[in-house]
């Protein structure tokens, strides 16, 4: 399968099969690239390197750099030891680094590659779920202690190569993780996928091969037709972050790494549906899917020693934010979101509720 990414400054294709390994050796030919760098994480290149390794061809040499899993791999220190190993490795203007692990390695990965020598080409070979979300959109960042992505460029991949054999490795919160988002996708642009998800899936390791292609075939066409019209989150593209407002504060709240950035975001996406029932008059059973959430696997608990106060706080260092005053992604009915600056008593009542409500 096949997805193309048309934006304003390039055009590039998704390939989403068990063999996709299979294309990468046809995408490095095709752009003559002179060496390649492969930047991978610990857990990631103890499985699946030597796979990839196999599917480069003879005549580029490649070197390899492992990083830190999950979100430690997103750090200033890291980013910086990956600079300078490719340099000493002498890669130059036609080199091309291969982002090979999650969303994390992903994020780290093209912002390397977006930075050095003022931007070198990338390819997205995402081995989880959450990926899917995350290698589409040429979004790269590292982390801050105050904020999460909040040091980072826009800067395409030259392809992003979906080999899915490598998700039936993956442990359960990393599917949870990436769920989320397929989850998030629906809920903005697919009432059809929402209800299939909703009525098909209860348990996320019955999904089978058919399930799983058709969720990140649509979570990708719906991420690549919103890139297509809005590539550097000028406005449409904000729509993709329902759920990360709060989100986000809880992630850096409880220290990066010590949740997975779905399963935070799956609270955040619960709160922004009281939201949107509060400020939009949202009509949708959000008990059902609270349920149905949990069924799976998902807390949707708060964090207990995050007070309102610092929520609060984090929310206004969001990108989306403008004058300190937070700005929400909600949803007037599924498929139909909207950009929305949303008062803070209004926020604290909904976030006063989850806390004593969920909980029970």
């Amino acid at each position: 399968m096949e997805i193309t990414v048309q934006t304003a400054s390039k055009s590039y294709p998704i390939y989403i099969k068990p063999n996709g390994l299979d294309e990468l050796s046809k995408v490095i030919q095709k752009n003559n690239f002179t060496n390649l760098l492969i930047i991978t994480d610990e857990t990631v290149g103890r499985l699946h390197l030597d796979n990839l390794r196999s599917a480069l061809p003879e005549t580029v040499d490649h070197s390899v750099y492992t990083v830190p899993s999950g979100e430690k791999a997103k750090q200033m220190s890291v980013y910086e030891s990956c600079q300078t190993f490719a340099l000493k490795q002498g890669l130059d203007r036609r080199s091309c680094i291969i982002a090979f692990g999650g969303g994390a390695v992903g994020d780290l990965a093209g912002f390397v590659a977006a930075t050095y020598m003022r931007g070198i080409s990338f390819i997205q070979v995402p081995t989880t779920i959450l990926a899917h979300d995350s290698a589409v959109g040429g979004k790269t960042a590292i982390n801050h202690p105050l904020g999460k992505n909040m040091i980072g460029a826009f800067h395409q991949p030259e392809a992003v190569i979906y080999h899915t054999d490598f998700i039936k490795t993956l442990p359960d919160h990393e599917i949870r993780s990436g769920f989320a988002e397929a989850v998030k996708h629906a809920l903005i642009a697919d009432s059809d996928l929402l209800n299939m998800l909703m009525n098909e899936i209860k348990d996320l390791h019955e999904m089978n091969d058919e399930q799983l292609t058709h969720v990140l075939q649509r979570g990708m066409e719906i991420k690549a037709n919103i890139v297509s019209i809005d590539e550097k989150e000028n406005g449409l593209r904000a729509v993709l972050n329902l759920g990360h407002t709060l989100g986000h504060v809880i992630e850096s709240s409880l220290g990066y790494g010590k949740t997975t950035h779905g399963e935070a975001v799956m609270i955040g996406i619960v709160f922004a549906l009281h939201v949107s029932k509060e400020v939009l008059g949202l009509s949708f059973p959000i008990e059902r899917f609270e349920e149905w959430v949990k069924g799976l696997g998902y807390k949707l608990e708060i964090p207990q020693d995050l007070s309102f106060e610092d929520a609060y706080t984090g929310m206004q260092r969001d990108k989306k934010t403008i004058a300190k005053r937070p700005r929400f992604v909600l949803l007037e009915t599924i498929g139909e979101p909207v950009l929305k600056e949303v008062e803070e008593n209004v926020l604290e009542q909904v976030f006063d509720m989850m806390n004593n409500y969920i909980k029970k």
